[in-house]
């Protein structure tokens, strides 16, 4: 198995950029802004509440509808792990429902195991890597797509909507601005976002910033300022929140996770921006 960190900088573009694909299936987590993924008939958001299947071979373009780009971590997988994580045979993988649905919601503890493998960029133990990467791969696997049939329009609307709140993380957010944003009235979209995300929009937005938080918290020395950036009301208030998500406080978690960040170079999916490889 193969971990890369991509980090791609730069203005927003709703333009698909030029054909790509990947030879290899890959698992995917982002952890910063978002982008879409143009594969088939499916126009996906990526974003750090989403954990994104690509299947070998399969060409696809990107978009990015998020001022300063996005960050992922890219896990590639061999197809004899694969089949055996999912029991079926290799010729196989592509029909299977994660990889028929492309994208599924991240769970709060995929997204924490997701972003520790960021920040252990370089780590000598390879052993404890390697059973990283396949927990990560084996939990993204368990995770569950929300049943729900919707319309392409419909999906549209939601996916601007989550573009919003992707790109406003660090704002103050109101409901009649997202509702402006995805086209439609604020007391419809509580209603759709609510029946094809199973949350309501406050509470997508929260999970947005906590995994930023994730992210952030081993650089800084500040936590006080690192919530209020955030847009939580308080120290307290952010401490209570991150503790109810993740089982510990953000003092304990910024000591737990030190990245030793190993600069290196990695073949991946092409993009503008720096690939780093972790494991």
């Amino acid at each position: 198995m193969l971990a890369e960190s991509l980090e791609v900088t730069g203005p927003r573009c709703s333009r698909p950029g030029v054909d790509d694909y990947s030879p290899h299936f890959q698992v995917c987590l982002p952890y910063r802004g978002a982008f879409v993924w143009h594969v088939g008939r499916d126009d996906v958001l990526a974003d750090p509440n989403r954990v994104v299947f690509v299947t070998g071979d399969e060409a696809f373009r990107m978009s990015r509808p998020v001022e300063g780009g996005y960050a992922e971590l890219i896990v590639t997988v061999a197809p004899e792990l694969l089949s055996e994580l999912l029991g079926v045979a290799a010729a196989r993988l592509p029909d299977q429902p994660a990889f028929r649905d492309r994208s599924r919601p991240a769970s709060v503890s995929l997204q924490r195991l997701g972003i520790g493998i960021v920040h252990q960029t370089g780590a000598r133990d390879a052993l404890a890597a390697d059973e990283r990467l396949i927990g990560f791969v084996r939990a993204s696997l368990q995770c569950q797509q929300r049943p729900h049939a919707a319309s392409p329009s419909t999906r549209r609307l939601v996916t601007r909507a989550k573009a919003y709140l992707a790109d406003h993380v660090s704002s103050t957010v109101r409901l009649q601005h997202v509702a402006a944003a995805a086209g439609t009235t604020p007391a419809y979209l509580t209603t759709l976002f609510r029946q094809l995300e199973g949350q309501p929009l406050h509470k997508y937005l929260v999970r947005l910033r906590l995994v930023r938080a994730l992210t952030e918290l081993p650089h800084t020395s500040d936590i006080t300022r690192l919530a209020a950036d955030l847009g939580f009301a308080s120290h307290s208030h952010f401490t209570a929140v991150f503790r109810r998500a993740f089982g510990c406080t953000p003092s304990s978690y910024r000591a737990s996770a030190r990245p030793t960040r190993a600069a290196a170079s990695g073949r991946g999916r092409q993009a503008t921006g720096a690939l780093t490889a972790i494991a």
